[in-house]
C-alpha cells in the first residue's frame, strides 16, 4: 500500500508505514546533514525513527550546504 506525501512542495509517493529514517535513506541522504519539518514542526534526528509518516503530511527537507 502506498500514501503520499507533500515533500518540499511536490506530491511524493512512498510505502504505507514508513517513518522519516527511512524517507531519508531513500533519498540518498542518510548520514547527511538535513533538517526535517513535517507540517511545519520540526522533527529531531532522535525521533526520526519513531516518526510514522502520515498520508497527507508536508514535508519539509532542507540540505546545509557549506560555502564561502
Amino acid at each position: 500500500m502506498e500514501i503520499t506525501i507533500e515533500l518540499n512542495g511536490a506530491s511524493h509517493r512512498l510505502t504505507a508505514h514508513q517513518n522519516v529514517e527511512e524517507l531519508i535513506a531513500d533519498l540518498s541522504l542518510s548520514g547527511k546533514a538535513v533538517a526535517v519539518a513535517i507540517n511545519r514542526q520540526i522533527v529531531p534526528r532522535s525521533q526520526w525513527s519513531q516518526r510514522q509518516l502520515q498520508s497527507s503530511d508536508h514535508v519539509d527537507v532542507v540540505r546545509a550546504i557549506g560555502g564561502g
